[in-house]
């Protein structure tokens, strides 16, 4: 049975999640302008919907937390409004999934939030029903999942709520589509954004498939590449924060050897790096929301399958113990320079999980400053790009925006590579230091004259 499917161009879509991939995906849908493959005028409604009230208002007010969103590129997204209110989005033609998938404390996926989102999109394509709307409802996730949870989590939920089947089957309530198109947003980077960088899309069935590749391809200048079913592009996802997990585990495990023997990594990678096929990586702390949590998504879905996955979570082991190793190494360093332990004031550069963004969900430098107190030492965390009230409230860990520059430190960790640290001067690093103090750049920052240790 042949169904409306929703217009490209003037579709109305919901946005549910409003973070660092739902609210530049919301404001890029909001544009009018041309439609990247056949030239149409774009002109849809877009509303991004959050269960956070205080996000909602910050929005509102044209302020994005993240610094993804420029104030200016809010106010001028006049086809873009914001709620937390779930009734909201029932006049949507298509539904938008961009929740986080964290791991619990067993490090098992933790889908709560991405099973309420497709609670609240089942009601609502229930309530769309019942006003008689004739398009058939499109729902596309975009949050990393293992392979097959798009069809064997998500959709029953939408299924049983809203008395509908997946299309092209039918019910007496009518049908939905269903679409995966992975997220590729990379936190801080101002020069691989959303438009540019190549969608992966798919979708429950070819026709399905066809239009979730053609709704992306209106805004994406990169172009998209259409998977051959929902699984295959859930676990294109995983693989790519899977693979470069691995590269960073191996990168570490080698500078740990390296450190050992009295080398520094960064100069063998430099030399390696003059062949042509050598892959750069290299060492630092693996957080943040993808590629930190990302390979045990598919090392659940492979031990339920009956596999173990030895070198994913040989790696992952090796990624998450990194912070107390790099931790144990400096007392190590202070003790032989007869530095005072307890009550020593260190300075950690950098709390958000990568260079020059805010982010610091699953920080793993957090790792350090709780190493770094079993020893009673004092660490002092800096980071001109982190919200302090989020690293309070989410950590109970102090962050200064503001260095106190007449205090000096008996030892400094570089442990994130903010491009700040570029501009700062030798006199203004010599300012910071004891004679005798201990430097660890995992970075390769701070000036070689001052004798860091290279990690």
């Amino acid at each position: 049975m042949l169904v409306d499917l929703p217009d490209i161009f003037s579709c109305k879509i919901a946005l549910i999640g409003l973070g660092y991939v739902g609210l530049p995906l919301a404001v890029e849908f909001a544009q009018q302008k041309k439609c990247q493959r056949t030239g149409n005028v774009l002109n849809r409604k877009v509303i991004g919907f959050d269960i956070n009230i205080k996000r909602i208002n910050e929005l509102k007010d044209c302020f994005d937390r993240t610094s993804e969103i420029s104030s200016h590129r809010l106010k001028s997204s006049e086809r873009l409004e914001f709620t937390n209110e779930t009734f909201s989005l029932s006049d949507c033609d298509v539904f938008i999934i961009t929740v986080p998938t964290p791991i619990d404390i067993e490090k098992r996926p933790d889908l709560l939030a991405l099973e309420k989102a497709s609670s609240i999109v089942g009601q609502n394509i229930k309530n769309r029903f019942s006003k008689n709307k004739k398009t058939l409802p499109i729902v596309i996730f975009e949050s990393t999942v293992y392979p097959s949870a798009t069809e064997d989590i998500c959709k029953p939920i939408i299924s049983e709520i809203s008395s509908c089947l997946l299309y092209p089957e039918q019910s007496e309530h009518g049908s939905f589509g269903l679409g995966y198109s992975p997220e590729r947003i990379n936190p801080g980077d101002n020069k691989n954004t959303l438009t540019k960088i190549i969608k992966v899309t798919s979708g429950c069935n070819p026709e399905i498939a066809d239009w979730v590749d053609n709704f992306y391809g209106s805004i994406i200048t990169a172009g998209t590449f259409k998977a051959k079913s929902i699984q295959v592009a859930e676990a294109c996802k995983i693989i790519e924060n899977t693979q470069r997990d691995l590269n960073i585990a191996l990168v570490n495990e080698l500078a740990i050897i390296f450190y050992k023997l009295g080398i520094n990594t960064l100069d063998v990678i430099e030399a390696a790096s003059s062949k042509w096929n050598f892959l750069p990586f290299t060492p630092g702390l693996v957080g943040g929301h993808c590629i930190g949590i990302d390979p045990y998504y598919l090392t659940y879905k492979a031990k339920l399958s009956g596999y173990y996955p030895d070198v994913i979570l040989a790696g992952r082991r090796i990624n998450d113990g990194m912070g107390f190793w790099l931790a144990e190494q400096l007392v190590l360093k202070m003790a032989q320079s007869k530095l005072q332990i307890a009550d020593a004031n260190v300075l950690i550069l950098g709390f958000s999980f990568k260079e020059n963004c805010s982010d610091i969900r699953n920080t793993r430098v957090e790792d350090v400053i709780t190493s770094l107190n079993s020893y009673s030492i004092n660490p002092i965390i800096y980071d001109p790009n982190v919200i302090t009230s989020e690293a309070k409230e989410e950590y109970n860990i102090d962050v200064k925006n503001v260095l106190d520059e007449n205090k000096k430190y008996h030892a400094i960790v570089l442990a994130v590579g903010h491009s700040v640290f570029n501009e700062w001067s030798l006199e203004f690093w010599k300012s910071l230091i004891y004679p005798d103090s201990v430097l660890f750049d995992l970075k390769g920052k701070i000036p070689d004259i001052l004798n860091p240790t290279r990690i």
